[in-house]
């Protein structure tokens, strides 16, 4: 009766208490936010709850097996495998850690911060960096939890590690465009060329970044496709970056009207229209006859707005607006094809 009771006291005590310090670690934290109302740390940190039991519980299971005297072969292995998963999970409880205090700083310096490109920047370095601790961590763990499975890879290690100069040049080699790739992620992480947030215009086509790994960068097309491209692109060709220096932005409407069109009065109405419009910004407007030919005269409105996308719904409303105005008022102003009867030919004459 003693070796059956005794497992079960041993391991339902373990667990009982492994569960009771996790909800006491949640209640805390939960105290914690609720005294701190400025802070989000606290409500982020929530979310170890699960790793951290994950943890206790293989730690302490570890720890009280021998009280079970159960004297199995496999005593060993068992005792490997509760290491390898207290590990694992002490590892992502680190990334979950490491999230929280990323997002938390992120948090904090949006509110505090009026610069909407520092905080941009912020957000891609502080992306990156959770991607490479996680990628550290992750290739750690498994070397480290192979070891314990298998100490018979020990002794192939030590012979890896000897001709482990050799392995990095073939390596490098052989993998010299995917390095490549994560010395630009880099370099796009700690600059500041090109950040999440940005509204950029790439092969052609325009969004905005949504995505910035080591690897590769995600751009969501205002179509709402994503246009996925290595971040080695963005080190070595030219692209438009409308967000440098600031999101403002000039948009301009090219009109094609006749020669008898009133510019002033047009030129006023534009004035007067935007004046009511939201989305334009108040820092510039213009309306300018930029061109001529024989059949008609080109015609730009400029207007500046807040950002790409109040730009783009400025310059389609400007656009309609105008052309919708000429029709009431002036239907001469828009452009016209001139038609004449031809003449005949002198064979068809005859």
């Amino acid at each position: 009766m003693e070796e059956v009771l005794r497992p079960l006291i041993v391991f339902g005590g373990t667990l009982a208490v492994t569960v009771a310090v996790g909800l006491l670690v949640d209640r805390l934290l939960r105290y914690s936010a609720d005294r701190h109302p400025g802070t989000r740390l606290f409500t982020l940190l929530r979310r170890v709850q699960t790793p951290l039991q994950i943890l206790l519980a293989s730690a302490g299971l570890q720890i009280t097996y021998p009280l079970a005297h159960l004297e199995l072969r496999q005593d060993a292995v068992i005792r490997n495998i509760l290491a390898t998963v207290a590990i694992m999970a002490a590892a992502w409880l680190t990334v979950r850690a490491v999230d929280a205090v990323a997002e938390n700083t992120l948090d904090k310096y949006s509110r505090r911060a009026a610069d909407i490109a520092r905080v941009r920047r912020l957000r891609t370095q502080l992306t990156l960096v959770r991607r490479i601790v996680t990628g550290i961590l992750a290739v750690v763990t498994a070397a480290v939890a192979m070891l314990l499975l298998f100490p018979n890879l020990r002794t192939l290690g030590t012979s890896l590690l000897a001709s482990a100069g050799v392995i990095g040049i073939i390596a490098g080699v052989a993998a010299q465009s995917t390095l490549g790739n994560l010395m630009a992620g880099l370099q796009i992480a700690f600059g500041d060329s090109v950040k999440i947030g940005d509204t950029v215009v790439v092969e052609g086509e325009w969004g905005t970044v949504e995505e910035i790994t080591l690897s590769f960068l995600t751009v969501r097309i205002w179509d709402d496709r994503r246009l996925t491209m290595p971040v080695s692109y963005f080190n070595s060709k030219p692209y438009e970056n409308w967000s440098r220096g600031g999101p403002q932005i000039t948009g301009t409407v090219f009109l094609y009207l006749d020669h008898s069109t009133p510019v002033p009065e047009l030129r006023d109405h534009l004035h007067d229209y935007l004046r009511e419009r939201e989305d334009w910004d108040g820092r510039d407007w213009n309306l300018l006859v930029t061109d001529s030919t024989p059949t008609s005269i080109v015609v730009r409105a400029s207007m500046s707005a807040r950002n790409a996308d109040d730009v783009w719904t400025l310059r389609c409303a400007v656009r309609e607006e105008l052309l919708g105005w000429l029709a009431a008022r002036y239907p001469y102003a828009l452009p016209k094809i001139p038609t004449v009867q031809a003449a005949p030919s002198p064979a068809m004459a005859e």
